[in-house]
């Protein structure tokens, strides 16, 4: 790590030293959303612009770890000053997007596939994608006494969390590259394609009602502590062992509006990577805590390690890949010739990473001009 890293890193944890941890309600574990407490302010601190609060979203999922850690650490609220942080949790892309189109959240953060479809179905005209946050992080696991090599996987039954998500699109896609046929929106074919909440899939798989799932941390992980095995991990599959797994977007209003308040987020989130990779254990036990602030419940061990292990906290959106997923989820008959020229503004992100001598990223052809 860059020694101006490692003291500015410093500077932050000493500052958050002042600042209470942020207190969140026990939300119930499959509800669409739920709102939480509001972090406290320190005293004295100054609103950015005059404004009160921002709203934001994300998931009780390892993968939104960015997040979970930097609400858990204080990193956000620490940069928002006197403007108060208010967080929201999901559990289903399209209740995220609603959320953000009817203003109860400013920015979130999202998997590509909510964000490409809440672009295009409001013809860009609601989102931007304003950061990345993390990579990898799925896997195609399965049961060893059914499934022993990625062959067996035909006739099957197998999870994704939703029609349409992140997960389902990959697997479509997977299969499709296998010779097989699906039917995309019905699920049947080669492959029954068996779309179930990822609280629900451990149950799912515990009864036989199905042989497998392709599914994000920790579920994957939660499957292999029920005795499954990991066929296929989805970061073998692409250049470099990248994808973007989760965005940060934001309301195109709220961005015009409050860019300084937008531009602490960031901050805030750039600074959350950076102690997730400087202190790997402490940020794991940070997003373990804060998932049990949500839901009431943390991981174990034999879950929480090696889906941690799995994941690349980054703050490149990697935005070749999101078009390369749009694409796949065209072939699947999901979305009709996408336009996503516009989806991304990172001007601000990049203003952050230069402050922290930092490389800028890309959109890919996909910014704002």
């Amino acid at each position: 790590m860059p020694a101006h890293r490692s003291a500015a890193l410093r500077r932050t944890f000493a500052a958050l030293t002042a600042l209470p941890l942020l207190a969140l309600a026990a939300c119930g574990y499959g509800s669409q959303s739920t709102e939480s407490k509001t972090a406290k302010v320190a005293a004295g601190a100054e609103k950015i612009g005059g404004l009160d609060t921002v709203n934001i979203g994300y998931f009780g999922n390892l993968t939104h770890a960015t997040a979970l850690v930097g609400i858990q650490k204080g990193f956000f609220q620490k940069e928002l000053g006197g403007t108060q942080a208010k967080y929201t949790t999901f559990n289903a892309g399209p209740s995220e997007i609603e959320a953000l189109n009817g203003g109860s959240i400013d920015i979130g953060w999202i998997g590509p596939s909510p964000a490409i479809n809440g672009y295009t179905k409001a013809d860009g005209a609601n989102l931007r994608i304003i950061g990345g946050s993390a990579s990898g992080g799925v896997k195609l696991v399965v049961d060893p006494d059914k499934i022993k090599s990625l062959k067996d996987v035909k006739g099957k039954k197998i999870a994704t969390p939703q029609l349409g998500n992140t997960q389902d699109v990959a697997f479509l896609n997977w299969i499709a590259e296998q010779g097989w046929k699906v039917d995309a929106n019905t699920g049947k074919g080669d492959v029954s394609v068996v779309r179930t909440e990822n609280s629900v899939t451990p149950d799912a798989y515990k009864s036989g009602a199905i042989d497998g799932a392709w599914v994000p941390e920790p579920t994957a992980s939660k499957l292999v502590a029920e005795g499954a095995k990991v066929l296929l991990d989805e970061a073998d599959l692409w250049p470099d062992k990248k994808f973007v797994i989760t965005n940060i977007i934001v309301r195109q209003e709220f961005l015009k509006e409050h860019p300084d308040v937008v531009e602490a987020v960031l901050r805030g989130s750039v600074e959350t990577n950076a102690f997730i990779v400087s202190d790997s254990d402490e940020a794991k036990a940070a997003a373990n805590a804060q998932l049990k602030a949500d839901s009431g419940k943390e991981l174990p061990a034999d879950v929480l390690d090696p889906a941690w292990k799995s994941i690349q906290f980054i703050n490149d959106p990697l935005a070749s890949t999101l078009q390369t997923e749009a694409d796949h989820a065209v072939e699947a008959g999901l979305l009709e010739n996408p336009k996503l020229d516009g989806i991304y503004d990172l001007t601000l992100l990049n203003k952050v990473l230069e402050a922290e001598g930092d490389d800028q990223v890309s959109d890919a052809g996909l910014g704002v001009k």
